[in-house]
């Protein structure tokens, strides 16, 4: 499945798509929200524009089965993105479960809390490189093209992506792919 970025104002224009290459050519690995700021386009636009195979899109009614996925893979680096935070939380996803309009999540992790999962327009797997190093994460998009969160797959004692966890990524990306 190709990366489908209806949840954002599509590039309507060649200027803005120019603008969205020009930042992303400057800074490949960078910070995608940085880029995204910079073009003054989505995050979900800079997705778009990645090398062939960097994003594969998911997608949004396959949240909980994707969730579901991930709460085996171990400890992950669960990330929120906003203009004014980057919180970061170790641990394993807990499983969830729908109630009251949300996504609940509540276990023995210290990732937890409730999800708009109604907001999420679409998952995409993201396989780039990072300030030089390769990086791996799961970014649940919402309709104003930014990430409500995103799932890493976490690094070993050497920074390496931890293989085991690499391989579940892999596994479960490809089925869209």
């Amino acid at each position: 499945m190709s990366l489908s970025l209806s949840m954002a104002a599509p590039m309507a224009d060649a200027e803005r798509r120019q603008r969205a290459q020009a930042a992303l050519a400057e800074k490949p690995d960078g910070v995608v929200e940085a880029i995204a700021a910079k073009a003054e386009v989505t995050p979900a636009e800079i997705l778009e524009i990645l090398p062939a195979g960097a994003a594969t899109g998911a997608p949004a009614g396959d949240f909980e089965v994707i969730w579901s996925e991930m709460s085996s893979w171990g400890e992950v680096l669960f990330i929120v993105h906003t203009d004014d935070i980057v919180l970061e939380a170790s641990g394993s996803l807990p499983a969830g479960s729908e109630g009251h309009g949300w996504f609940n999540i509540h276990g023995d992790s210290p990732i937890g809390g409730h999800i708009r999962k109604d907001n999420c327009a679409g998952i995409t797997f993201v396989d780039r490189a990072f300030h030089g190093r390769r990086s791996c994460s799961v970014w649940f998009m919402n309709q104003k093209g930014t990430a409500m969160f995103k799932v890493f797959v976490r690094r070993d004692a050497a920074r390496e992506l931890v293989a085991e966890q690499l391989a579940k990524f892999e596994a479960l990306r490809d089925r869209y792919a």
